[in-house]
C-alpha cells in the first residue's frame, strides 16, 4: 500500500497520482508538483489516500508544496499570458493565411513553454508561424492539433438529452464508439439522433456497451431455430436488457409471433453470425452513417499520430 494524492491540471482533465511525502492536503487545495516537464500548478481532487501497489504506475512524482501567494500570482500571470498569446496567434494565422482554427493556449507554470492547440482539416505547415511566435515570446513554442471533440469540450453546450454535455461535466477521456453499438442497443440509426454537437457519434453510446455485449453473448442470435412451449420457431427480435426474445412461427395464415424469456426457449440450431438486417431507416441514411464511421476512424488515427 502506498500513500498518494490525485491531482488534476485542467477542468475535467485526467487525474494523476503523486507522492505527497509528509504533506497533508485537502480536496480543492492548490499544490505545486514535480512533473516530467518541470513544476506544475494543480488542484487536489483526491486527498491523501492509501491504495494498492498494482494501481500505481511507478515511479510517482512528488508534491513539492501547497501553493502559496507567490505561486497563485504566477499562475494568474500565466492565464493572462495565455489570453494575450491567443489573440497574437490568431493575428499571425491570418497573416500567414493558414487554414486552421485556434482553440486554446496553455502556458506552462514555469514559463518554459507555450502550447497552442488548434483544429484543421489535414496537416498544416506552421513552421513560419512557430518562428514568429518564438520571436515574440522568447520561449519554446509548440502547436498541437486536436480533434473536434476536444474543441466542443472547450466550447461547451447541451446534448439532445437536454443536459450539459458529458465531456463538459464529467467525461475526462474520449473512447471510440461505433454504429454497431447503436444497432445492438436498438437505438434509432438516424444520424441526427446519434450524433453529438461535435458532429461525431455520441460518447454515451459507449456507456452501456459492455452490458449489451455481455448479455448478447448469452442470448440466441436473430435467425436461430428454437424450441418453445408452443413448438419450434425462429428468433425474430431480441430485447437485450430484459433478456426476452420474440419468436416467429410459421402457420397456414403466414406467420404468428410470441415473446418469451430467453431462459424458456431451447436453441436447436443457432447461427454462426447474426444476419445483417438493414431496416428502412438504416438504408435511408446509409451514406451518412458510413461517413460518421469514417470520421470516427480518422479521429482515432489522428489521435494515435498526435
Amino acid at each position: 500500500m502506498k500513500n498518494i494524492v490525485g491531482i488534476r491540471f485542467k477542468k475535467l482533465g485526467k487525474i494523476y497520482f503523486f507522492n505527497p511525502k509528509n504533506i497533508r492536503v485537502r480536496k480543492g487545495e492548490k499544490v505545486i508538483v514535480e512533473t516530467a516537464q518541470g513544476e506544475e500548478y494543480g488542484e487536489v481532487v483526491i486527498p491523501n489516500r492509501r491504495i494498492t501497489d498494482e494501481k500505481i504506475l511507478e515511479p510517482l512524482k512528488k508534491v513539492i508544496r501547497i501553493a502559496n501567494k507567490k505561486d497563485q500570482k504566477q499562475f494568474e500571470d500565466c492565464k493572462k499570458l495565455e489570453e494575450e498569446a491567443f489573440k497574437t496567434c490568431q493575428k499571425k494565422i491570418k497573416e500567414h493565411k493558414l487554414p486552421m482554427n485556434l482553440t486554446y493556449v496553455e502556458c506552462k507554470f514555469d514559463n518554459s513553454k507555450i502550447l497552442f492547440y488548434f483544429t484543421a482539416d489535414g496537416r498544416i505547415d506552421f513552421r513560419e508561424l512557430v518562428k514568429d511566435l518564438a520571436a515574440i515570446y522568447k520561449t519554446r513554442i509548440e502547436l498541437k492539433q486536436i480533434g473536434v471533440r476536444d474543441q466542443v469540450k472547450r466550447i461547451g453546450g447541451n446534448g439532445v438529452c437536454g443536459r450539459e454535455l458529458c465531456c463538459c461535466t464529467f467525461l475526462s477521456n474520449f473512447e471510440a464508439v461505433s454504429i454497431k453499438m447503436a444497432k445492438e442497443q436498438n437505438i434509432s440509426l438516424n444520424p441526427s439522433k446519434i450524433s453529438g454537437n461535435c458532429g461525431r457519434l455520441m460518447c454515451c453510446l459507449k456507456y452501456e456497451d459492455n452490458v449489451y455485449t455481455e448479455k448478447l453473448a448469452k442470448l440466441p442470435k436473430i435467425g436461430a431455430i428454437v424450441e418453445t412451449e408452443d413448438g419450434e420457431g425462429e428468433i425474430d427480435s431480441i430485447e437485450t436488457l430484459k433478456e426476452r426474445v420474440r419468436v416467429k412461427f410459421k402457420n397456414e395464415e403466414g406467420y404468428s409471433y410470441k415473446r418469451y424469456d430467453a431462459k424458456d426457449v431451447k436453441v436447436i440450431k443457432d447461427v454462426e453470425t447474426e444476419s445483417e438486417q438493414i431496416d428502412e431507416e438504416e438504408l435511408e441514411h446509409k451514406q451518412e452513417l458510413e461517413e460518421l464511421e469514417n470520421l470516427e476512424r480518422e479521429d482515432i488515427k489522428e489521435e494515435e499520430e498526435i
